[in-house]
């Protein structure tokens, strides 16, 4: 998605409104397609690219799939942002990364293992920063909550 109506999407998904109807509709869409298509197409992937995350469950110990919007890096890792919408809790995928960060992420078709890491400091601004060039409504969420939004670097393991 380019120019005008890239700016729109920005604009529309930056409002309280999108943040109240966006957490049950986006990963309900986004996992069904997925799945039907073994893997390959994922729709909020035309407005950032997307991933599915599997990550064991904090509490409950069973495979978790989330989809979520990613920030691939050309080092080779990724990047995930726990903005929740700019809703008050953070996400409960960022607390199954937490405890489990040996994870793996469905990119383009493939199932690739990944190890998380929540970033801090200098390294999570930097971050932080590269994702509001490519994603400016970050920063209206962030403004939204009093929590800091967590950000994970994940890196491809053996």
């Amino acid at each position: 998605m380019r120019g005008l109506g890239r700016r729109l999407v920005q604009k529309m998904s930056a409002t309280r409104t999108f943040a109240r109807a966006a957490p049950y509709v986006v990963p309900a869409l986004d996992r069904t397609v997925h799945r039907l298509t073994g893997g390959k197409v994922l729709p909020s992937a035309r407005m950032l690219p997307g991933a599915v995350l599997t990550v064991t469950g904090a509490r409950t110990g069973l495979p978790r799939r989330t989809p979520l919007a990613c920030f691939p890096e050309e080092s080779g890792t990724w990047l995930l942002i726990g903005s929740n919408f700019g809703r008050t809790g953070h996400p409960a995928w960022t607390a199954n990364l937490l405890k489990n960060p040996a994870a793996k992420i469905s990119w383009r078709g493939r199932d690739i293992p990944v190890r998380a890491r929540l970033l801090s400091g200098e390294e999570r601004a930097r971050a932080w920063a590269a994702v509001l060039e490519l994603w400016p409504p970050y920063a209206a969420y962030q403004a939204r909550v009093t929590r800091e939004i967590r950000i994970f670097r994940l890196e491809a393991r053996p």
